[in-house]
């Protein structure tokens, strides 16, 4: 009886081994299909050649759809574990959500890491130096050129990251031990350089988030047609196709083609019909649309600003007050044993819709900032060099959101030690699981 029991306990294990790994690939594979029509909307129609630029090109754009995949999921596995643990608690003996469990959302995180960690420092460098290389000087040029040109700027990049971060680490702590343990490369270095990474994504949110706050509202606005107050639209369009006639005229009009204010008034023609699109667009709209749909969609942002300030300064006041407020990584009930709101399910939700607030807001400030304003994506004018650089940011920002969400007090979530159901998996070495 004892030999059948193990059997059949092995055979259960194998069984959700199989299972996990199979929603794991096809959860997967949905990301990577939606991160490629994505980024072959934006990517640059002019750089698909029919020669080995073309293949170095497909080779970068598969490595950079990964790459956001990997960024998407890590962004939705937050929600995903919100909202699992509150199915568990809602339906705690349902046959049809026995797959949704403590080890799946363990085994998801584990992965999430460990891609994050893969893109990180190995596909996307790979990606630029691969697409930047030509060959050494004197070898035979193709792609085994190219390949070897970026392995060996690859090997070079590590040393450098290696050295620069054992310097830093011998200079701000003389300890012995502190510097062998940076020999241990997987088990503490690579943590400790992914952690230096975290720590630069936090920093950019919350100078990124602010600015997307207020910058959320213009946004919406460009994107939502206005109330018509006080206006006649027919005038102003009767107005703007005066003026457009007119500079088509003059256009048309000009005595030789390479004189200096050609290329102005093409500007300004294609200014004008921008203008006139515009016009033409909120006099199509309806009347529900101008006068609904545009107060509601700013009052909600209201709303949704206001909340998430208020959480902020509550969980700031609570970090001050009380000492053992503070995120130090202690473990929680684990998935399913506990709800993270006091309002349970609507709570949860009034959280996720926080995050992913918070998430596109840190994304519109990190776009509006004077730095990055040219780094923002065109669609079908974008080279693979800022495809890739926006992927990498995409990256940071996304492996930066679960650590700055429970910072900041809006969610409660933490992974469990292991599944109740299974074996306990190995942590992952990145921290994420400590940062939640």
């Amino acid at each position: 009886m004892e030999g059948q029991d193990e059997v059949s306990a092995r055979e259960q294990h194998f069984h959700s081994q199989v299972r996990e790994s199979t929603i794991c690939f096809l959860i997967f594979a949905i990301l990577y299909i939606v991160s490629y029509f994505i980024i072959t909307r934006y990517k640059r129609k002019s750089d698909e050649q029919e020669d080995e630029d073309a293949i170095v090109n497909r080779i970068s754009l598969f490595l950079s759809t990964f790459t956001l995949a990997v960024s998407a999921g890590t962004v939705l596995l937050l929600p995903f574990s919100i909202v699992s643990n509150e199915i568990l608690l809602s339906f705690p003996q349902s046959y049809y959500i026995q797959w949704l469990n403590g080890s799946l959302i363990h085994g998801l995180w584990n992965l999430a890491s460990l891609f994050s960690n893969l893109c990180l420092f190995v596909l996307m460098p790979f990606a630029f130096f691969f697409l930047e290389s030509e060959g050494f000087a004197g070898l035979k040029k193709g792609i085994r050129a190219r390949v070897l040109e970026t392995l060996v700027m690859l090997l070079l990049l590590a040393l450098l990251t290696l050295g620069m971060v054992w310097v830093a680490s011998a200079l701000l702590d003389q300890d012995a031990a502190s510097m062998e343990s940076l020999y241990d490369l997987w088990e503490f270095y690579l943590p400790y350089l992914y952690s230096c990474i975290s720590l630069m994504g936090c920093l950019l949110l919350l100078l990124c988030t602010p600015v997307g706050l207020s910058r959320m509202f213009t946004v919406m606005g460009q994107l939502l047609v206005k109330p018509t107050i006080l206006e006649d639209l027919d005038e102003q369009i009767y107005i703007i196709t005066l003026e457009e006639e007119a500079l088509q005229r003059r256009l048309h009009g000009l005595a030789s083609p390479v004189e200096f204010n050609i290329t102005e008034l093409k500007q300004e023609l294609d200014n004008v019909k921008i203008l006139k699109a515009k016009l033409e667009r909120r006099k199509k709209a309806s009347a529900w649309e101008r006068n609904l749909v545009y107060p509601a969609v700013m009052v909600l942002l209201l709303i949704e600003t206001s909340i998430s300030v208020l959480l902020v300064a509550c969980n700031i006041l609570c970090l001050l007050v009380d000492e053992t407020a503070m995120p130090k990584g202690a473990r929680g009930p684990g998935i399913g044993n506990a709800s993270l709101s006091t309002f349970g399910f609507v709570g949860a939700a009034l959280e996720i819709i926080l995050i992913f607030y918070l998430l596109v807001s840190s994304v519109v400030g990190f776009y509006s900032l004077r730095f990055f304003e040219n780094f923002t994506p065109k669609k079908d004018d974008t080279t693979m060099t800022k495809i890739i650089g926006n992927c990498v940011s995409v990256l940071i920002l996304s492996s930066a959101l679960p650590v700055m969400s429970r910072t900041l007090g809006l969610h409660k979530l933490h992974l469990p030690n292991a599944s109740r159901d299974s074996e306990p998996t190995k942590p992952s070495a990145n921290g994420h699981q400590k940062a939640l």
